[in-house]
């Protein structure tokens, strides 16, 4: 068994890391001192910015186009970027898709692609990374990016969710499986967060309201990296198959009402 003593990440691969929460990760491990693999699917542009980011840090940063929706083979970046980085330590499934369709109308080609994206994508790039760092002997970290829809549903994301709770059942196995190797595998599950992908890009979170959640607005992409920093360092060595909510309370709400609510009555007795 690995001894998790000592563990010092120097290399990491964050899937989905051109834009979002993705790119935050990338910023902050580049702060730490890591150097970092890059992926982005359509957003060429972006994944080269935040190379750049990372790279005004003084560290490397290594870049791979990624399509999850051309598995198995897609997984073979993860091998490639580790290749470039001389190692991989950390792995962060970040990378994913959703629908906003209702379930008698889903068409079974959709259902796939987020199935595939959201879920057997991260299980394969999981396993690469695992192999790697068992081969490696020094331990790691995984970090699953699912959803508060982990936990709860949503109204038209029957294949988000199904893949997003799966994929936190998932972390739970993989945790068990590869504990023995001194990995650790935790998933965040971030509620509304403002990104490109709930078109609020660049936005000042401290200007929205959002009623229906406890803290009242929506989180900033830089409070998620900064739980997945801390799961993915040393300090986190005795955290394994847990869910981290960063969400702003919205699981004590519901989804539904964290989105919905347009009042604030709820807070009185």
């Amino acid at each position: 068994m690995v001894s998790p003593a000592g563990f010092t990440p120097t290399t990491a691969v964050i899937t989905g890391s051109d834009s979002g929460i993705g790119r935050a990760v990338a910023v902050r491990f580049a702060r730490a001192g890591i150097d970092v693999g890059i992926t982005w699917h359509t957003d060429e542009r972006g994944g080269h910015d935040t190379a750049e980011e990372v790279r005004a840090d003084g560290r490397r940063a290594v870049l791979s186009r990624l399509d999850l929706t051309a598995l198995p083979d897609a997984a073979d970046v993860i091998d490639e970027l580790a290749d470039e980085l001389g190692g991989i330590d950390i792995l962060v499934n970040n990378a994913g898709t959703g629908t906003a369709t209702p379930f008698v109308d889903l068409s079974l080609e959709t259902v796939r692609e987020v199935l595939d994206v959201d879920l057997v994508g991260p299980l394969l790039c999981g396993q690469r990374a695992a192999r790697r760092m068992v081969s490696q002997g020094r331990g790691g970290r995984i970090v699953n990016i699912t959803s508060v829809h982990e936990h709860q549903p949503r109204v038209g994301a029957g294949p988000y969710c199904a893949a997003k709770a799966g994929l936190g059942l998932l972390t739970q196995v993989m945790a068990l499986e590869l504990a023995e190797y001194g990995i650790t595998v935790n998933a965040v599950a971030p509620g509304e967060i403002a990104t490109p992908m709930t078109g609020q890009e660049d936005t000042d979170v401290r200007t929205v309201s959002r009623p229906g959640i406890p803290l009242g607005r929506p989180g900033d992409a830089r409070e998620v990296a900064e739980v997945v920093a801390f799961l993915s360092g040393p300090e986190a060595s005795y955290v394994t198959g847990a869910s981290w909510a960063v969400d702003g309370g919205m699981l004590r709400m519901g989804p539904m009402a964290g989105s919905h609510l347009d009042h604030d009555r709820w807070r009185k007795p």
